[in-house]
Order: structure tokens, then sequence, then C-alpha cells
């Protein structure tokens, strides 16, 4: 059987938080409430936390600074909530690694849909890499090591570098499709399971952050280029590692 998605609702409004939790508790999940940091912090020690919907404007450390702290140790699913409908907010919550942003207002189906969407994700991308345990385990190229199993991107000295869940699906789409042009369209389909508007930059935005990890800092990208009125294109070889290798190695 299946665990229930456990999700942390924070929101240092307590009307919010009990109808937040009602709406998510009656869709199946279980639910634990948090009112600041330090509450949001307790709770992820205490339990097996799923995916955390972060309001953004609390007092004190907003939901901005708790995604920077949180995305230092953890790249557990976040979805930001706000009031603030300016596109630059947006783009911040994304830029820092949340894997979704709703605005305020919003109904308790339209939540509900993105929480599952981004658990689907986040899953789908775990049972692709167990799937691939029986082949591809690891992609190689210009020096770095996407590792499937682990989910873990290696530089060729072996540092980890860390990968929020959207940057990790995007790198392997980009692995899966070497030196081959890929729409904003055809990457947010692969990547965040849902059409992207013709002005949805968040796939921009999530190329640029990929960019800052596995670029050498060049003014201009030489790994992941940009393809006039085509999209992006990882240009570099992919070698592909499979299991039966690693058996024999």
């Amino acid at each position: 059987m299946e665990r229930t998605p456990h999700i942390l609702v924070v929101d240092d409004d307590i009307e919010i938080q009990k109808l937040t939790k009602r709406h998510l508790q009656e869709f199946g999940f279980l639910v634990t409430v948090a009112g600041n940091g330090r509450e949001m912090f307790k709770a992820l020690k205490e339990w097996r936390i799923d995916l955390v919907v972060l309001d953004v404007l609390m007092p004190g450390q907003d939901g901005f600074a708790l995604c920077r702290e949180l995305r230092t140790t953890s790249q557990l699913p976040v979805i930001m909530v706000t009031a603030l409908r300016d596109e630059a907010d947006r783009v911040i919550g994304l830029e820092l690694g949340a894997d979704d942003y709703l605005v305020k207002p919003f109904g308790p189906r339209e939540l509900m849909a993105r929480i599952k969407a981004v658990l689907r994700r986040t899953q789908s991308i775990g049972k692709s890499s167990s799937e691939a345990d029986a082949a591809v385990i690891a992609y190689s190229f210009a020096g770095w090591r996407l590792n499937m199993v682990e989910r873990e991107l290696q530089s060729r000295d072996g540092t980890v570098v860390p990968l929020s869940t959207r940057e990790f699906a995007l790198l392997t789409t980009f692995v899966e499709h070497p030196q081959r042009p890929l729409s904003r369209e055809q990457l947010a389909d692969m990547v965040a399971g849902r059409d992207s508007g013709p002005f949805d930059r968040s796939i921009d935005i999530l190329v640029s952050r990929l960019r800052r990890k596995v670029e050498d800092g060049s003014k201009e990208p030489t790994l992941i280029k940009t393809v006039r009125g085509e999209g992006y294109q990882l240009c570099a070889e992919v070698v592909r590692h499979h299991r039966h290798e690693a058996a024999l190695g």
C-alpha cells in the first residue's frame, strides 16, 4: 500500500492554516501546520514531510528566506503561495528553487491539483531512476556525471553539486536528448508536466539556474546554448553508463 503524502503548510495566519489543513485532509493528505520558520524546521525534523506549502508574506523570516535556507540542506518539493502578483516575485521564488508558485486567491481544488502535480513529478523522477537501474544508471558529459540512482550531479573531481527536483528533471531531459534543440514548450512538458503559456518564464529561469551550476562561468554559455527561435540545446557528447557495465567493473 502506498504511503499517504504528508504536507506541511507554513502560514502565520491561523485561520488560513485551519482552512488549508481541512481542505487538504478532505482530499486525503496528512497535514501538519507551522506558523513560522522555527516551527517549520521543527516539523521537518519530527515528521517525514513530502511537500511544503510555504506562504511568502510572513513576519520575521519571510517565505523567500525560508525557501533559501531550506534549499541549503534539502531538495524537498516546495510550493510558494502569495498575494503578490508581481512577476518579479514569482521569478524570485523560482530562482530560489521553488517547484511551483501559486497566487492568492485560489481554490482548494487548484492547490490540491498543484500538490499532486509536483508530487507526481517528484515520484516519477524516482520511478524512472529505479527503472533505469536495468539500463542507464548514469550519464557522462563534458566532465560531469549525472547519477540516476542517487540523483546526484558530480564534477570531474567528484564534488557533488546539489540539484532541485526541477533542475534534475531538466538536466535529465537534456542528457537524454543531447545536441538536439528543445523548445520551451517541450521542456515545460517534460520537466513540469503541464503546458507553459507563451509568456511563462519558468523554463528560462530553470535553465539559468542550471547554467550557473554546470557552465564554466564564461559570459556566453558553451554547454547549454540558446538556439534562436527554437529553445535550448545541450552541446556536448553524452556517454550512457549501464548497470551491466557497473557489474562487470
